[in-house]
């Protein structure tokens, strides 16, 4: 051993003693010094104590599923205004172009997935999405981030939040493309903070010799990492007051609505939601609810059979609202939430990690699961907000989500989704568009965000007569 790595090492070993985890050390004196103190660097930056209660909390004890005590439905805008709040819709709009004309939005995807659900090998943004050219899910964002800098006048800041395992390629990705288009300067990288794998005994498991098995702290650690990374800080020079908060696998995405982020300003809310309507009462999305006058969600797999298939007087689902991961969040709100050391609680996902057997120094690739990963969800911080509006839309113009290689929400589903939406916005302006007799469009198209990011983007564009059926047309 290292000399100099010595009293580190006698420190880390009596910390770990104290939590039952010695046995990270096992194959210290096998380490370079390199690795060594790589390790050591990881040890001493983790709160050893927090992850004994966690592993207690969550590992050890299976947590039985919470759900509020008498929760109602969510209150939510309708997608399109009732009478009374036309003018309401209006005003809110015009805030919305206000804020964007003025460059007080950013942009910021959570983007650490990998498309191995896929089949693809590399960052799941770098995947090709669209129905004809396959434009990779990044570029389509760029894009649309193009095309509202061109309509307000003003750049959007794009914050793009990667993972440990994808950083390098997602970065690189992005200047072999040169950026789509956008200004390098506009687009900032970093990556979300890490928990350790946990095997069910409670002992953290080890990845390599010399390195801890760890596992992305989910989308709920993005709050956390705009501090961390000093995107706060940089919203804070650029001006940014309200943030466009949207997860990486759903090309049809409204990355920036005007609508939405003017009614959140409007309301004066510190974090707000987008719903779809349900497709059914087990649909595997959260399902929005108020419990004292705050907004929060429930996950599906928490939300009692009872509650689930409760319907209102009109047959309608008493909890029909679907959360899709779309968030107006105001800067200041994240700010605070921070300065206040805030913690989301963890969700525990039992999931196959590989990882070092102690008494071989083998990897092993278990065929079972074998570990807990502990990861928090962005919409746990909605209660902690004083104020929240939730904002339906429509599930083609909104939702076409990329999660895996086939069935639902596969590639295959998103490119039809992503095809009606632009033949709905092609058949708003007279195109005629040819349809099964299940009402199927009967063509791939293919409407890039720099042509349109609304329908009304189509006004004055000289556009075709019809689609011929069966062909694939890009726009």
């Amino acid at each position: 051993m290292n000399t100099d790595l010595k009293p580190r090492h006698d420190r880390a070993m009596q910390t770990l003693q104290v939590h039952g985890q010695e046995h990270l050390l096992t194959f210290f004196n096998d380490l370079d010094d390199t690795a060594a103190g790589a390790l050591l660097d990881e040890i001493e930056a983790r709160d050893w104590a927090h992850l004994q209660r966690l592993i207690e909390t969550y590992v050890l004890k299976r947590p039985e599923a919470h759900v509020p005590e008498h929760p109602e439905p969510a209150p939510c805008y309708p997608v399109a205004p009732t009478p009374d709040r036309v003018e309401k819709y209006t005003r809110a709009r015009a805030l919305g172009e206000q804020l964007l004309r003025e460059g007080k939005v950013a942009a910021f995807v959570v983007a650490g997935g990998q498309g191995t659900r896929l089949g693809f090998d590399g960052p799941k943004g770098a995947y090709p999405a669209t129905p004809v050219n396959g434009k990779p899910l990044f570029q389509v964002f760029a894009d649309y981030l193009l095309k509202i800098a061109e309509k307000y006048g003003k750049p959007v800041p794009w914050y793009v939040m990667t993972s440990g395992l994808n950083h390098q390629p997602t970065v690189d990705f992005f200047k072999q493309h040169n950026h789509f288009g956008l200004n390098p300067d506009d687009v900032m990288f970093f990556t979300q903070g890490t928990m350790p794998s946990i095997g069910y005994d409670g002992r953290v498991l080890l990845a390599e010799r010399g390195m801890l098995a760890l596992n992305p702290d989910g989308h709920g650690g993005s709050l956390r990492a705009l501090h961390v990374s000093g995107a706060l800080e940089d919203m804070t020079r650029r001006g940014v007051e309200q943030i466009s908060y949207f997860q990486v696998d759903n090309p049809n995405v409204k990355c920036i609505d005007p609508l939405f982020l003017g009614l959140h300003a409007l309301d004066g809310a510190q974090m707000s939601s987008k719903m779809v309507l349900k497709t059914g009462p087990h649909e595997k999305v959260g399902n929005f609810a108020e419990v004292d006058g705050r907004i929060v969600v429930i996950e599906y797999s928490d939300l009692p059979d009872a509650l689930a298939e409760a319907k209102q007087p009109d047959g309608t689902l008493k909890f029909n609202a679907g959360s899709i991961a779309i968030h107006a969040i105001s800067r200041a709100f994240v700010e605070q939430l921070n300065a206040g050391g805030f913690s989301l609680p963890f969700h525990r996902a039992d999931k196959k990690v590989a990882h070092i057997d102690l008494s071989t120094g083998q990897r092993i690739e278990p065929t079972e699961p074998n570990a807990v990963k502990l990861e928090a969800f962005v919409f746990d911080a909605l209660p902690l907000a004083e104020k929240s509006i939730v904002l339906q839309t429509d599930r083609v113009e909104e939702f076409a989500p990329i999660k895996n290689a086939t069935g639902v929400d596969s590639a295959e589903t998103s490119r039809r989704l992503q095809s009606e939406r632009a033949a709905r916005w092609l058949e708003a302006k007279g195109v005629t568009i040819p349809r099964c007799k299940d009402g199927m469009v009967d063509a791939h198209i293919e409407l890039s965000h720099r042509t349109a990011v609304e329908a009304d983007d189509l006004d004055n564009l000289e556009l075709p007569d019809r689609i011929e059926p069966g062909s694939e047309r890009v726009l």
